[in-house]
C-alpha cells in the first residue's frame, strides 16, 4: 500500500523533473525564435519567415499554463506530505480503561482531549475537583504508570505516556 508520504514524494519528483525539462524546453523555444525573428528584421524576404514566431502565437501563453499545472501538481505533493506530518503530530493514547475508576477516566479523557498533556491547575478547572482529590488520582495514575507529572514552576504538567 502506498503511504501518503510516498505518494506526496513521487509527486514533487515528477513536478520537479517536469519542470526542469520545461524549462529547458522553454529556452529552446526562446532561442530559435529569437533566431529567426533576428532573420526576419534582417530583412530576408523568404516566404516562410513572412510573420515573426517570437512575437505571434501562442507559445508564450501554453508554457505559463504549463508552468502554473506544474507548480499545482508539486503542490499537491506537498500537500500530501504535510498531511503526514499533521498525521504524525496527532498521538494516538490506548490506554486500558476497564480497570479505572469513574474520576480517572474523565481525567483521562480531559487529557486525550488536549492532545496528551494539561496543567494541573486546568484540569481542576475542567473538573471542579478539589486540590487534594485531584493529587491524589493523579497519584494513583501515576503509579500505574498511565500518566506522568512534571513539575513546572509552582504548577505541575500532567502528560499520559
Amino acid at each position: 500500500m502506498i503511504t501518503s508520504k510516498t505518494l506526496g514524494t513521487v509527486i514533487i519528483a515528477f513536478g520537479l523533473i517536469s519542470l526542469f525539462l520545461l524549462f529547458f524546453l522553454k529556452t529552446q523555444v526562446d532561442l530559435e525564435s529569437s533566431e529567426l525573428c533576428k532573420e526576419i528584421h534582417n530583412g530576408n524576404n523568404d516566404p516562410d519567415f513572412k510573420t515573426c514566431p517570437l512575437h505571434s502565437g501562442t507559445n508564450s501563453w501554453m508554457m505559463v499554463l504549463l508552468f502554473s499545472v506544474i507548480t499545482f501538481i508539486i503542490a499537491i505533493g506537498l500537500y500530501f506530505l504535510i498531511s503526514v506530518k499533521l498525521q504524525e503530530n496527532k498521538k494516538s493514547f490506548s490506554i486500558d480503561t476497564k480497570n479505572l475508576d469513574n474520576e480517572e477516566k474523565v481525567i483521562i479523557d480531559k487529557l486525550k482531549e488536549k492532545q496528551g498533556s494539561m496543567y494541573q491547575s486546568d484540569l481542576i478547572k475542567e473538573t471542579q475537583y478539589s486540590k487534594v482529590k485531584m493529587t491524589r488520582i493523579l497519584d494513583k495514575l501515576e503509579s500505574k504508570g498511565i500518566l506522568e507529572k512534571k513539575r513546572r514552576g509552582m504548577t505541575n504538567i500532567v502528560v499520559l505516556k
